[in-house]
């Protein structure tokens, strides 16, 4: 199978910065898309930023011009730069991506742990 490991989270004041990184190993035949979700206490999940096999990049817009989602395909990790936080950045953040698995048809969809981030002074 595939597995998804998060780290980089943590305590950080507002305006601070923070790198959250991902890396995926298992019976990987290929990573199309990766990407960052969050989850806030009480909302919903929603998408921070993804990634295609291509490079292509979108954010969310509460996030545009802050962070920058990046991946090494070599590598099969992604990488978020989080610069001027603000509290409501605050969130569970998990890494995601859909992967073509040695042995087994299609394109398959897996998840992180998540990784806390807390922006608070």
């Amino acid at each position: 199978q595939v597995q998804l490991v998060e780290s980089g989270g943590g305590l950080v004041q507002p305006g601070g910065s923070l790198t959250l990184s991902c890396a995926a190993s298992g019976s990987i035949l290929s990573i199309n898309a990766m990407a960052w979700y969050r989850q806030a206490p009480g909302k919903q999940r929603e998408l921070v930023a993804a990634i295609t096999g291509g490079g292509s990049t979108n954010y969310a817009d509460s996030v545009k011009g802050r962070f920058t989602i990046s991946r090494d395909r070599a590598k099969n990790t992604v990488n978020l730069q989080m610069n001027s936080l603000k509290p409501e950045d605050t969130a569970v953040y998990y890494c995601n991506a859909n992967v073509i698995v040695v042995g087994r048809v299609g394109v398959h969809d897996y998840w992180g742990q998540g990784t806390q981030v807390t922006v608070s002074s």
